[in-house]
């Protein structure tokens, strides 16, 4: 006889409860870590009140931990709105859609990604997960920057707009009081500039 539907409900409903107890427990060790070498599955781990091994089931290894701690800050910073991007019909639009949506997603925890990309300088396992989530953030704006007909050289236009909107700017940029959408203005303000600043590129090379 097959297990009755309300066992394997609450059977899933703790393993959710604990995966949730797991992914916050981690986010609250890099907040309160004052070295990156306290941030280990053990200790993730103990602070879930967990075993070791339940980590792994969950995850399956530490990078799987780290991928699945970034896709919940995204969800918390409401990432899934990035998608509006891609579907506004004006570029000008789109660029702002996704500098706003990155600017959110910044702000969703500063100290948190600021200790993840930390310690993505000494441990690569993070530099791996941080790498790869850094490279769809340059791929988004190459898609939206090839939109653009004031785009000459679209390899720097990236290249700008990628350092411009990486958290180490938005977290140089905002001070604690202030909202995340502060900075979206003087970040598309700056974007612009690089794309004019690059627009005589094509000429001269043609030249």
């Amino acid at each position: 006889m097959s297990p009755r539907p309300y066992q394997l409900g609450r059977r899933q409903a703790d393993i959710d409860e604990g995966r949730r107890r797991i992914l916050d427990a981690a986010r609250a060790l890099l907040a309160e870590s004052t070295h990156y070498a306290q941030f280990t599955v053990d200790a993730v781990a103990k602070r879930a009140e967990v075993a070791r091994a339940t980590i792994y089931y969950q995850f399956g290894s530490k990078t799987g931990l780290l991928e699945a701690l970034c896709d919940s800050l995204a969800e918390r910073g409401g990432m899934n709105e990035l998608a509006g991007a891609f579907t506004a019909p004006d570029p000008d639009e789109a660029l702002r859609l996704l500098v706003t949506a990155f600017a959110r997603f910044w702000c969703t925890d500063r100290l948190a990604m600021r200790r993840l990309r930390g310690l993505a300088m000494l441990d690569p396992d993070v530099a791996a997960v941080i790498a790869a989530r850094d490279e769809r953030r340059r791929h988004a704006l190459r898609t939206l920057l090839a939109r653009r007909d004031d785009v000459a050289d679209t390899a720097h236009a990236v290249r700008v707009a990628h350092m411009l909107t990486s958290f180490e700017t938005y977290d140089a940029l905002l001070s604690p009081h202030q909202r995340p959408g502060d900075a979206v203005p003087t970040l598309l303000d700056l974007i612009s500039t690089a794309i004019r600043m690059a627009a005589p590129t094509r000429s001269r090379l043609k030249s």
